[in-house]
C-alpha cells in the first residue's frame, strides 16, 4: 500500500494551500481601501489589506523554505523556479523601461513637454528652467560605489557558498546586507536635500518616480539577501542545492545594473549646468 504512494517523479505535487486565497482577499480590500482614499476616506481599510498582502508573502514564502529544507525541490523543479525568476526578472526591466521611456520623452523634446500643474512649457531646455539637480559626483557617486561594492560582496559569498565556504558566506551576506541599508540611508539623505520636489514639473516627478522605485528595489533586495543570510546561519543552503540565494544574487545584481543606468542617464547626462548643483 505504502509503495504505491511513493513519489516516481521529479515534480513537486504542492499540497493545498490557503495563501492564493487569502492573498487575492487581502488584495481586494487593499484595493477597496485605495479607492476610498482617492475619495478622501480613511487609510485603515488600505492598510488592513495591506497587513494581509505582507502576511500571505511572510506564509506562502516559508512554506516553500519548508520544501526546499524537506528536499521537494529536485533539479527539475528548481530548473522551473529559474525560469520563473528569469521571466519576473524580465517584468521588472520593462517596468523601469517605463519609466525611462518616460524621462526620455520630457528630456529629448523638452519644448514639447508640459508641466504637471502648470500649463506653459519648459523653456525648450532640459533640466528645465529653474531646477537646481545634484552633482553626480558627490552623493549619487558614492551610492554607485557603495552599490556596486555591494555586487562584488554578494558574488564572494556565492563563490563561497559554492565551495563549501561557510563563513565567507556568512560575512558576504553580512556586508552586502550592510552596504544595501547605507544605500538606502543616503537615498534617503539625499531626497532630504533636494531642490525640487515631486509635484510642479515633469522633472521632480521622473526622477523620483525613477529613482524612488529603484530605491524600493534596494529595500526589497536587502530584506531577500537578509533572509537570506539567515536562512544560511541556520545552514539552510548547500553547494548543490541554493535556488533561494541563487534568485536573491540575480536580483542584486539586477538593482545593480538599472542603477548604473539610472546614474548615467539621470544624474550624468541629465545634470544641468555645474553653477546650478
Amino acid at each position: 500500500m505504502a509503495d504505491s504512494h511513493a513519489k516516481h517523479h521529479d515534480y513537486h505535487l504542492v499540497d493545498p494551500s490557503p495563501w492564493p486565497v487569502v492573498g487575492s482577499i487581502s488584495v481586494l480590500i487593499m484595493a477597496i481601501g485605495g479607492v476610498q482614499m482617492l475619495h478622501d476616506g480613511a487609510p485603515w481599510v488600505l492598510l488592513i489589506g495591506f497587513a494581509g498582502v505582507l502576511y500571505t508573502m511572510l506564509a506562502w514564502w516559508r512554506d516553500v523554505v519548508k520544501e526546499a529544507v524537506q528536499g521537494d525541490h529536485t533539479p527539475v523543479v528548481q530548473l522551473h523556479h529559474r525560469y520563473g525568476m528569469i521571466l519576473f526578472i524580465a517584468s521588472e526591466v520593462m517596468f523601469f523601461v517605463a519609466w525611462f521611456w518616460a524621462y526620455f520623452d520630457a528630456s529629448l523634446y523638452p519644448g514639447e513637454a508640459i508641466q504637471a500643474s502648470r500649463t506653459e512649457l519648459l523653456g525648450g531646455v532640459w533640466p528645465p528652467q529653474g531646477i537646481e539637480t545634484f552633482d553626480p559626483w558627490h552623493l549619487p557617486l558614492i551610492n554607485t560605489l557603495v552599490l556596486l561594492t555591494s555586487g562584488t560582496t554578494v558574488t564572494w559569498a556565492h563563490h563561497a557558498l559554492q565551495h563549501d565556504d561557510r563563513e565567507g558566506l556568512k560575512w558576504g551576506l553580512i556586508l552586502t546586507v550592510a552596504l544595501g541599508a547605507l544605500f538606502t540611508v543616503f537615498q534617503i539623505y539625499e531626497y532630504q536635500h533636494a531642490a525640487f520636489g515631486f509635484s510642479g514639473h515633469i522633472y521632480g516627478a521622473t526622477f523620483f518616480m525613477a529613482t524612488g522605485f529603484h530605491g524600493f528595489h534596494v529595500l526589497v533586495g536587502t530584506i531577500f539577501l537578509a533572509v537570506c543570510l539567515l536562512r544560511a546561519l541556520n545552514g539552510h543552503f548547500s553547494s548543490q542545492q541554493h535556488f533561494g540565494f541563487e534568485a536573491a544574487a540575480w536580483y542584486w545584481h539586477f538593482v545593480d545594473v538599472v542603477w548604473l543606468f539610472l546614474f548615467v542617464v539621470i544624474y550624468i547626462l541629465g545634470a544641468g549646468a555645474p553653477g546650478a548643483h
